[in-house]
């Protein structure tokens, strides 16, 4: 047995996950950044230069939470279909659309599924095009095109369909060197036919009488097969028929684009074609090898929902990291982690969180302080045993951020493994530093942030602002690190594809 999954099926997930950032019941998605610890063997595995590959497995949420950092609300205005980029460049060959790809009738670059091959492509003012006709595989020979025509028109011995224009703005939020994101235009939406004829494909053959011919395309379309369903124009010249194109008189052309099909076939035997439009006088073409295949839009015609058409099932998210983010996300450590969190609740609630953005560190007010905490370092607690690594040390509040990871001296014992979390009025060690400080068991008021955020904190503690392992993480990666600071803003798009 054999099987596929759809370009539609890939669509409708696609379109469910969009459309769940809208209703009324949405799902509440978090971008987060975490492991500002380093990769290792003996933790992670992998390296800093050679991140691990994220595992799709619980171990890795789990891992996830431990060394979150923080997180920002994903909104519809962040997301966006794409599909593949493929740049406009003269001299260069594209596929053209075919309704009929497979592995036995391959495109001009050798796809067998539509939405492998070339059959589009963006030009330098980030217009997009159709290829409906690539003149028999050759390189497209031309000025760069510009057209807005809701027609097909012709450039560079092409046949193009205009399909929509990126916004500036949106081509700076979502372009990237491999995808482009999609949109359907209104009016060429307007204008679109479903089961019109628009392009054809032409096998020349010879001996045919030269003149001018008319034949109806069969098959299912409305009025299939007569003078009021869709009709081709053939040109035969030098005993050949002419290849498609739209210049009457030179080209084999569209008469008649009709409706309403989803298959057709021109007959070219005699007593099928006609040497008049209203097909009312029977013209025989004589000749032999010739053939005439008609190529189907897709539903609703070409134009009709160009994230269909193109393959749009991808889906893109843009989340912009500008510097601390309301104190919550640490601009003093880098970051190796990207990840997409659904319906996270609050810290100790099961309230899904609804916040622009969360810190998930834990802080520590502490006071009686010497010396410097350095980031990174473990740090490890007398009395209790706790052990963690630092995320920031903000010496002017005399507030230290941390984490606790599941592994040994990262947040649980080297020896036995088991996890204890800093409490009480404990002095706290860093192991490098030397750097040592005491949790202000009477700090339970907010403290001012650098931002202007507060920070409020509980006998000198204060917990990550999500609970650890709530929601789903449905998205994973790792990346080499990268350095954040003050002045700084991290871009960062994700593409998921269904």
């Amino acid at each position: 047995m054999s099987a596929i999954i759809t370009e539609k099926f890939r669509q409708h997930n696609a379109n469910q996950f969009v459309e769940s950032f809208t209703e009324a019941a949405a799902s509440t998605y978090y971008l987060f950044l975490g492991k500002a610890t380093a990769f290792s063997s003996t933790t992670t595995g992998g390296t800093d230069s050679s991140p691990p590959t994220p595992a799709d497995s619980p171990e890795d949420e789990f891992r996830s939470w431990d060394s979150m950092l923080g997180a920002k609300l994903i909104t519809s205005s962040d997301i966006k279909y794409a599909a593949p980029r493929r740049n406009w460049a003269n001299g260069t060959v594209y596929d053209m659309y075919r309704h009929d790809l497979s592995s036995s009738n391959t495109s001009t670059s050798g796809s067998s599924n539509l939405y492998d091959s070339t059959f589009y492509f963006m030009t330098s003012d980030y217009k997009v095009y159709k290829v409906l006709d690539n003149n028999a595989g050759a390189a497209f020979s031309g000025s760069e095109p510009s057209s807005t025509s809701t027609s097909p028109f012709e450039a560079g011995g092409y046949v193009l369909k205009y399909m929509f224009t990126i916004s500036t703005s949106d081509f700076a939020k979502y372009g990237t060197t491999d995808f482009i994101p999609v949109t359907t235009d209104s009016t060429v939406n307007a204008a679109a036919t479903d089961g019109a004829i628009e392009s054809i494909s032409v096998t020349a053959g010879s001996g045919y009488t030269d003149g001018t011919y008319y034949s109806a395309v069969y098959g299912d379309g409305t009025s299939a097969g007569t003078s009021s369903g869709a009709i081709v124009r053939i040109t035969v010249a030098s005993g050949a028929i002419q290849s498609f194109g739209l210049t009457a008189g030179t080209d084999t052309t569209v008469h008649a684009s009709g409706t309403g099909y989803t298959f057709g076939t021109v007959n070219l035997a005699s007593g099928y074609t006609f040497s008049d439009s209203t097909l009312a006088t029977a013209s025989a073409m004589s000749g032999s090898g010739g053939n005439i295949e008609v190529i189907i839009s897709p539903k609703g015609g070409h134009g009709f929902d160009a994230v269909e058409e193109l393959g749009g099932h991808y889906v893109m998210m843009n989340a912009t990291m500008a510097q601390s983010e309301n104190d919550d996300i640490t601009t003093e450590n880098d970051f190796r982690r990207v990840g997409l969190v659904v319906d996270p609740t609050n810290f100790g609630s099961s309230s899904v969180a609804t916040g622009s953005t969360a810190r998930q560190t834990y802080a520590l007010k502490l006071t009686s302080l010497s010396g410097t905490f350095d980031a990174d370092e473990r740090i490890t607690q007398t009395s209790t045993g706790a052990i963690g690594k630092v995320v920031e040390w903000d010496s002017s509040l005399g507030i230290l951020y941390y984490q606790q990871e599941r592994f040994g001296d990262y947040g649980t014992n080297g020896t036995t493994g088991g996890y204890v979390a800093f409490s009480g009025a404990n002095q706290v060690t860093g192991a490098t530093s030397g750097a040592t400080g005491t949790p202000d068991a009477g700090a339970d008021s907010a403290v001012t942030l650098a931002g202007g955020n507060s920070l409020t904190f509980t006998d000198g503690y204060a917990n990550p602002e999500l609970q650890p392992d709530s929601g789903n993480i449905i998205y994973i990666e790792n990346r080499k690190p990268i350095s954040r600071s003050s002045d700084q803003t991290e871009d960062i798009k994700l593409i998921v594809e269904f």
